[in-house]
């Protein structure tokens, strides 16, 4: 035993004398320190690298979403999920389906925008066989800004990364393939959600793709979704909701994408009305040129307010909460 210490002892002795006793190195230290294949190998100076394709926005796969097994998947998650999520919070009216009856092949259903509880209202109320195989245009910034939310999005509701401030080159390119290819497409031509209330201008997306692809476009009006799940709140209040589908438009020859954008929002304007009076005034009124605009008067937000409390079905006011910030 004293030979083993003394050993030890010399073997210290010597260790330090040569510049101390050697050290542990860390795997971790090791792998900083490695080079290919474990780090990926250095560029030659003058090699110009590829530019990186990014994996979110609109450069989201979906492909694998318009695959059988996805499509099963998501057809269990709207019967099994949406439509009694719906029925208990939206307990929706569905009018005018049977003006779809003369319609073939796939169509564009483009609506007014104020919840997100549009999308699965929606995607549940349009019938078969155009649910089948329906893809939404979903905001590419917000529904695919994550890889996480992407692939949400992409299962749960069939969407597609659109761009809602410009009409991308891409995104377009991506739904007109997919109308080509026998899908029907939803989409909200307001480009976002009300802040208020009331609707917003209609973008031309809807109607370039209709004069694209040789579609017609279906209107939708969606009436009370902004009191269940407003912008801006997070809890929903359940109420009652309205879709009322109108009957499909065609762009007239050598239409341009702003002016038929301008018809279609008149069709969702018209159904509105039909909503707030009924049938018959809403036809005299669209005769008459004095359709009620979507996104209200041109007033201060407390009279923007008042007018929308007005606007209600059959006349009935509800009372609003005006803050000081409001007046």
């Amino acid at each position: 035993m004293s030979a083993r210490r003394d050993i030890r002892r010399k073997t210290r002795q010597v260790a330090r004398a040569v510049g101390g006793a050697p050290q542990r190195v860390r795997a971790s230290t090791l792998v900083r320190k490695a080079e290919f294949p474990i780090r990926p190998p250095r560029t030659p100076q003058g090699v110009e690298l590829l530019p990186r394709v990014g994996k979110t926005g609109t450069d989201f796969d979906t492909d694998w979403a318009r695959r059988t097994p996805s499509r099963l998947a998501r057809a269990a998650v709207v019967e099994s999920v949406m439509r009694p999520a719906m029925a208990v919070l939206a307990r929706p009216e569905r009018v005018g389906q049977d003006r779809l009856g003369d319609l073939d092949g796939p169509a564009i259903f483009a609506a007014n925008h104020h919840s997100h509880l549009d999308t699965p209202l929606l995607v549940t109320s349009i019938p078969e066989p155009w649910r089948r195989e329906l893809v939404v245009g979903a905001a590419a910034d917000y529904f695919f800004g994550t890889r996480v939310t992407g692939a949400l999005s992409a299962l749960c509701i069939g969407a597609i990364p659109i761009e809602r401030t410009k009409v991308g080159r891409k995104s377009a390119d991506l739904a007109a393939t997919l109308i080509d290819e026998g899908w029907s497409f939803m989409i909200f031509p307001e480009g976002g959600r009300s802040p208020d209330g009331w609707g917003q201008p209609f973008r031309g997306g809807a109607a370039y793709l209709s004069i694209k692809c040789e579609v017609p476009v279906v209107p939708v009006h969606i009436d009370g979704t902004g009191r269940i799940l407003r912008k801006g709140r997070s809890t929903p209040r359940p109420s009652r909701t309205t879709v009322t589908f109108g009957s499909p438009i065609w762009p007239d020859d050598g239409e341009s994408s702003r002016r038929f954008a301008d018809r279609i929002e008149q069709a969702v304007s018209e159904l509105a009305d039909e909503v707030r009076t009924d049938w018959w005034q809403a036809r005299m009124r669209a005769h008459a040129g004095e359709t009620p605009r979507l996104y209200g008067p041109d007033a201060s937000s407390w009279r923007r307010n008042w007018s929308l409390g007005a606007q209600r079905p059959n006349g009935r006011r509800r009372r609003q909460r005006l803050s000081l910030i409001h007046i």
